[in-house]
């Protein structure tokens, strides 16, 4: 059964807000991919009137597309979208009948102003939580505009075409049948690559904030929510919202929350604070951060220059580099940081993961069970990983554990053929031949575009106090870009509560 009852619940009430007749095409064989697509494109049109469902002669088989009676949407879906993409063939049936979707009235008009025709094609694993957002923001874009198709590619499905073009991590993008871009992208990101960018002549202009937020992950949204709730011009600016959280599989310590996703709650974040005054600033990442007198400058990577009379700084962290040759050489190339996204890709190779921590044993127990052999690289003299976890991982029979060793090549010709390691008590060189290295070493704070004026740390993490204040007066900061002892969610947005509070009380006092 492919969708379980407790499904098909939850299913019926999205489907009763379809507001037109839909059209599913399916070109199906004999294999078992094209069994579980015929079963599930059935038992959607059994729960719905509006949905037929008819055999066609599509591109690929097994796929099927999703259509108005009579037109053609151009969004298809090679292979069973379940997993992660559920979601994205709720959505496409929703839109296709006509709901109107949650987007901004001037991102809708840009798209529907895109002249040409754009065949966009996503490469996807099932198991990847990055890859939805994509793929629903090009179906999005193929509901809105007639010369916009887009095709979902299951990769374990089409391994053939994964091999041919050389595609080593998801999301990955073609456009017109060539590369357009790799990882998780938003609509606004796709509509920047393709040269139609959003006019950002207003952000010349912005008044003076009394809070300047800059920082979309839980930090920042906290931020923004406390200070916006006290009353006060309140602005926030954000590469993107949810920052590090989007990448996060599963979160079940959320106090309050037993389960959710990363980019589910990064959206409820977004969601969250746009039910206040908050002046939002989205893709835009600060450059420069001065004190001018009774202002703080923050200076855009577009030259522009925001002036707030408090500044809270919530940049989060990425994930951290081992910085050694063939690193950002094969990237998305062999050298991967998602094991949950990227993890199905090397089904039967051999891998490495480089980190002895929770995440990356977890990481190995994971490859572990699709790969051939997983060899795991930590620099210290012991694994750092929960107990539990290092008990699970030396049992198992395919996983090798290299200790006290310190990584110095990943080598390679036109992708990742191995890797290179020095024993650090004996000095001697080794290297293993394997097809992908998974890079699991902890975050560096983004903190790197701060000017002396904020003190830091030798990692770079920002220096506070109790109150979220830092070396700067006027300027404060919360979560994983501080030299806070733990990087936890809930801990985040409770130093963003903090910090926004300070920022509202050294307002009053000065």
């Amino acid at each position: 059964m492919v969708l379980d009852q407790e499904i098909k619940a939850q299913l019926n009430q999205y489907l009763a807000l379809m507001e037109g007749d839909v059209l599913i095409k399916v070109s199906a064989g004999d294999d078992e991919v094209s069994k579980q697509m015929l079963e599930l494109t059935d038992a959607f049109a059994s729960m719905s009137s509006r949905i037929k469902v008819e055999k066609a002669d599509l591109l690929r088989t097994p796929s099927f597309s999703v259509n108005r009676p009579g037109e053609e949407t151009g969004i298809v879906f090679a292979g069973v979208p379940l997993g992660h993409e559920f979601t994205s063939l709720v959505l496409a049936l929703l839109q296709v009948s006509g709901r109107a979707p949650k987007v901004e009235q001037d991102v809708i008009e840009r798209i529907k102003n895109v002249q040409g025709v754009y065949r966009f094609e996503t490469y996807i694993s099932l198991s990847c939580h990055n890859c939805p957002d994509v793929v629903q923001a090009l179906n999005l874009m193929s509901v809105l505009n007639p010369g916009i198709t887009h095709t979902m590619i299951d990769g374990a499905v089409y391994k053939a075409e994964v091999e041919s073009k050389n595609i080593m991590a998801v999301p990955s993008v073609f456009l017109n049948g060539e590369f357009f871009g790799g990882g998780r992208m938003t609509i606004d990101e796709i509509l920047d690559k393709m040269g139609l960018k959003r006019d950002d002549s207003a952000l010349f202009n912005k008044e003076t904030y009394d809070v300047l937020v800059v920082g979309g992950g839980p930090a920042g949204a906290s931020a923004a929510i406390y200070s916006a709730r006290k009353g006060i011009r309140t602005g926030i600016v954000a590469d993107r919202f949810g920052g590090q959280v989007v990448d996060t599989v599963s979160i079940e310590n959320f106090i309050g929350v037993k389960y959710t996703e990363g980019p589910k709650l990064a959206a409820s974040l977004e969601e969250h604070v746009k039910e206040y005054n908050v002046d939002v600033m989205k893709l835009q990442r600060a450059t420069r951060l001065e004190k001018n007198g009774e202002f703080v400058e923050v200076e855009l990577e577009n030259g522009a220059v925001l002036k707030s009379k408090t500044v809270i700084l919530s940049t989060g962290a990425r994930w951290r580099n081992i910085d050694v040759p063939g690193e950002e050489e094969f990237k998305n190339k062999g050298v991967a940081y998602c094991p949950h996204c990227d993890g199905p890709l090397y089904a039967g190779k051999r891998v490495a993961v480089v980190g002895g921590g929770n995440s990356g044993v977890e990481a190995a127990i994971d490859l572990a069970g699709i790969c051939s052999h997983v060899t795991v690289l930590a620099t210290a003299s012991e694994l750092k990983a929960d107990a539990v976890l290092q008990d699970r991982l030396y049992s198992l029979s395919n996983v090798t554990v290299l200790t006290n060793v310190q990584t110095k090549e990943i080598t390679g010709t036109d992708k990742v053929n191995g890797i290179s390691y020095t024993e650090r008590e004996t000095g001697a060189e080794k290297h293993v031949e394997l097809e992908g290295v998974f890079v699991q070493i902890g975050l560096v704070p983004n903190t790197e575009w701060l000017g002396d004026d904020i003190e830091r740390t030798d990692s770079g993490e920002i220096v506070v106090d109790k109150r979220g204040a830092t070396s700067l007066p006027g300027v404060f900061a919360g979560g994983d870009c501080t030299d806070s002892a733990y990087n936890q969610i809930i801990i985040s947005m409770g130093s963003g509560a903090t910090a926004a509070l300070s920022a509202f009380d050294y307002l009053i006092r000065h």
